[in-house]
């Protein structure tokens, strides 16, 4: 659980840009912007939550659901 947590935090600083390769004729580099990383994160996990928000708000499960209570 925790190596999926990792995972995706590391795509989302990726996909924002805060990790970038550089390499020459000597040497490659990993370039990580920590401010840019934490914005990356935080921006990618509120998109993901509105997201699910919207999935969830959206279904009419909730709304044709109903609990029948018997009782003997």
């Amino acid at each position: 659980m925790i190596k999926f947590f990792l995972g995706a935090i590391i795509a989302l600083a990726v996909i924002g840009g805060a990790i970038r390769f550089h390499s020459d004729e000597h040497s490659w580099q990993f370039i990580i912007h920590k401010q840019e990383a934490l914005h990356s994160v935080q921006n990618g996990a509120i998109r993901i939550y509105k997201i699910v928000e919207q999935l969830f708000s959206n279904s009419d499960i909730s709304d044709s659901s109903s609990i029948l209570v018997e009782e003997d």
